[in-house]
């Protein structure tokens, strides 16, 4: 039983970190309608972001957390304003095609700036709190208090602000809510900034838990796709239980499976969805 909590708890914390990638990763798809495979970057960038004041400053990270998730904003605008923007009316295979171009030069831009090793936000180990024969450590209660402030603050804004309704609206039926007198360029841009700072959050959050390394959004994104799909692409809210879905289901696995084989548990269940139903979870519902 202690290790079946001792899971649970390191699910839940993978699977807030998932759900929040996941949930600018469906925002994205819903309103431009292309899998964004720079989002990952966006993570990583978010995580290092965050290291600059802790590093220069000697701020700690939960102040930094701002600042980061405000700079990942900044630059998923940006790129959106500097090249998407000029790409709107094509395939969006060729969207998919140059967001690969800029997880590529984003990765390469956080190894120019700082390298390619292990980044820390803090020297020295983190003692645990042990509860019952679970290890509880004060990062886990942090991150998951933090997923679910943002989630809650997301909900708020989608379903009170004249904003969020129409980012909803668009979600839905694009075409219907042009008509209607919706700003599409305003909606766009609230995409990218919800997204943008819900990716930095994730590669925070993982910092946290982990280290900082330029491949570490990379890495998490096959979860974070399956997160995605799991809940219904398009569909925020669908995202959450997706991402808690496969944080669980990761670490449920290594009870019979070596941890490096975790990710293939992802891509197990993202197929498993794709063949059974490709819509997902919470397909049909409201965005």
């Amino acid at each position: 039983m202690a290790e079946f909590l001792q899971l649970t708890i390191y699910g839940i914390v993978a699977g807030s970190i998932f759900s929040l990638g996941a949930i600018g990763l469906s925002l994205v798809y819903g309103i431009l309608r292309f899998p964004h495979f720079a989002h990952g970057d966006l993570i990583t960038l978010g995580a290092y972001f965050t290291l600059l004041p802790v590093s220069i400053l000697g701020a700690p990270p939960e102040l930094s957390f701002f600042f980061g998730v405000a700079a990942t904003m900044v630059v998923a605008v940006a790129v959106d304003q500097i090249l998407y923007r000029r790409l709107r009316k094509v395939a969006p295979v060729i969207l998919l095609i140059a967001s690969v171009g800029v997880a590529l030069i984003l990765r390469s831009l956080v190894q120019l700036f700082w390298g390619a090793g292990n980044q820390y936000y803090s020297q020295g180990i983190d003692m645990p709190w042990r509860l019952s024969g679970v290890n509880v450590k004060p990062d886990h209660l942090l991150i998951v208090a933090g997923a679910v402030i943002l989630v809650v603050l997301l909900h708020l804004f989608l379903q009170k602000t004249k904003t969020g309704k129409a980012m909803r609206a668009m979600s839905d039926n694009a075409d219907l809510a042009q008509v209607t007198g919706i700003e599409v360029n305003k909606v766009i841009i609230w995409t990218w900034v919800i997204g943008g700072g819900m990716a930095a959050a994730a590669g925070i959050f993982l910092g946290l838990d982990t280290r900082l390394h330029p491949v570490m959004g990379w890495r998490i994104l096959l979860p974070v796709f399956a997160a995605a799909i799991l809940g219904g692409i398009g569909r925020p809210y669908g995202a959450i239980v997706g991402g808690l879905i496969i944080g669980l289901a990761q670490e449920y696995s290594t009870v019979i499976l070596s941890p490096p084989y975790k990710p293939a548990v992802a891509f197990a269940l993202m197929v498993i969805m794709l063949i059974f139903k490709p819509t997902g979870l919470f397909a049909g519902r409201k965005a």
